[in-house]
């Protein structure tokens, strides 16, 4: 009996001292969370688990695969670390005025623009479609400047990625399994940072309540004790602060304090008279739409030029496995003729150019070309057509499956040999189908663009709709 009274007055002890500590950090809550483990607020313990798992694991299958894939993970780990030192931030600091918030943004957005640098620097790797994914998602990060339920943010950002994460798991869905792991991995972070936004930020960042104001920079808002880190390698260590940002990074941290304004973006628009409305104004239609300014604004001449896009240099060489037909302007006379089964042709941004491809190759992508020709034998895997505007295909022999994606005019021609194929579609507009009547000639098929749901009591039937008229 005395031992069990014994352990009852230590239970006793310890449940005070417990309610102790509860009662003495209620007075420093922060956002509604009560200070978890080494005194970090819940958000910020629930953002570390993110780290340490969905990100660890992601890092980890990233290095298995190596090269280019293993550079752009770190890239990543990068970015997250920069975010969690803007979210302890939030969480001890109230919310600045916009021009602080900007600057404070920025860092967030240079790690941003870093890693969509990087997929664009190396067009050429073999490991293209797992730089595109990451690059295409990495958006997500912005969801800090998101005034209202950025959550949905984080998923449009995630289903951006899942465009390529398909053709990854495809590629490599019979060779190296892994691949698959990495896909699962990465796409498994934005599901984490959704259900964290939805858990913690529900409408948008939290700021302190009784905290003073946070500064401009993210180095004077860093505690003194360093967080820990997720597995290696370290977080970057922030010293350039006096680099002046280029104007593109500028431009996306303004972008950024400008979505968090809500409702109050339009109060900066100009009201419009009922005189300066051309479709009230029959003169200013007749003056070719130029508008009236007032004696006191008149308008200068632009001292400065804009600046000329950079010019790439035109190519068509064999990489490896791949062809590589890329930046050919008015070029009409382009030629593939040495092919074989196991190889693929890559053209990208194109413009006003045809392009024969003779023999027998594995697949075609077309990727941001404009008013390209393309005219091939036969293909054994798929044509991809992406990103594109006023495409013409035309098929000499066999090809199993077209796919076009995000295109505004695209004339596909098939052969008697092709009529079997699959044509899928997504996202675009204004699409034909020429079938072959008898020698010559071409019958013009249209590809449905409008589509009628309806719920037939057990699943959705969907179906092309005709507009009358």
């Amino acid at each position: 009996m005395e031992v069990l009274v014994e352990r009852l007055e230590q239970a006793v002890i310890r449940l005070e001292e417990v309610s102790a500590k509860i009662q003495g950090c209620s007075g420093s809550m922060a956002n509604g969370d009560i200070n978890g483990v080494n005194g970090e607020p819940q958000c910020m313990n629930a953002f570390d688990r993110l780290l340490r798992g969905p990100l660890s694991e992601y890092l980890k299958n990233s290095r298995i695969i190596g090269g280019d894939v293993a550079k752009h993970a770190e890239m990543v780990h990068n970015a997250l670390q920069v975010q969690r030192t803007f979210l302890k931030t939030a969480t001890i600091h109230q919310e600045p005025a916009q021009p602080e918030l900007t600057d404070l943004l920025r860092p967030i957005s240079d790690q941003i623009e870093e890693i969509q640098n990087f997929r664009e620097k190396n067009r050429g790797s073999q490991l293209f479609n797992h730089l595109s994914a990451v690059s295409e998602s990495i958006p997500a990060l912005g969801w800090v400047a998101v005034s209202q339920k950025p959550g949905p943010y984080v998923k449009e950002m995630n289903d951006a990625a899942m465009f390529y994460t398909n053709r990854v798991l495809k590629d490599h869905k019979d060779s190296d399994p892994c691949h698959a792991e990495w896909v699962r991995s990465y796409l498994n972070i934005w599901t984490e940072l959704q259900a964290y936004i939805k858990q913690h930020h529900t409408t948008g960042l939290v700021w302190s309540k009784t905290g003073p104001v946070a500064p401009s920079s993210l180095l004077a808002a860093a505690p003194a004790a360093p967080c820990p880190p997720p597995p290696p390698p370290p977080p970057p260590v922030f010293t350039d602060e006096g680099t002046k940002p280029d104007s593109s990074a500028a431009q996306r941290s303004a972008l950024f304090a400008q979505l968090n304004q809500g409702e109050a973006i339009t109060k900066g628009l100009k009201h419009v008279s009922d005189q300066q409305k051309t479709h009230k104004n029959p003169t200013l239609r007749s003056q070719g739409g130029e508008h009236q300014t007032s004696p006191s604004k008149g308008r200068a001449p632009s001292s400065s030029t804009p600046t000329a896009a950079k010019k790439h240099s035109p190519v068509l060489e064999l990489e490896g496995k791949k062809w590589r037909v890329e930046h050919q302007e008015q070029t009409h006379d382009l030629v593939i003729e040495e092919t074989e089964l196991r190889q693929v042709v890559y053209v990208f941004s194109c413009n006003n150019s045809t392009l024969h491809i003779k023999g027998k190759v594995n697949s075609i992508i077309v990727d941001n070309c404009k008013k390209l020709g393309l005219v091939f034998d036969n293909v054994v895997g798929i044509l991809e057509v992406i990103n594109s505007r006023d495409i013409k295909l035309q098929v000499l022999g066999k090809v199993p499956t077209i796919s076009i994606n995000k295109t505004e005019g695209c004339h596909v021609y098939l052969s008697k040999e092709s009529l079997s194929c699959e044509i899928v579609s997504a996202k675009s507009s204004e699409m034909n189908i020429l079938v072959p009547q008898g020698d010559d000639d071409y019958r013009e098929f249209p590809v449905p663009e409008q589509f009628k749901t309806v719920w037939d009591g057990s699943k959705l039937v969907t179906e092309p709709t005709e507009i009358a008229g």
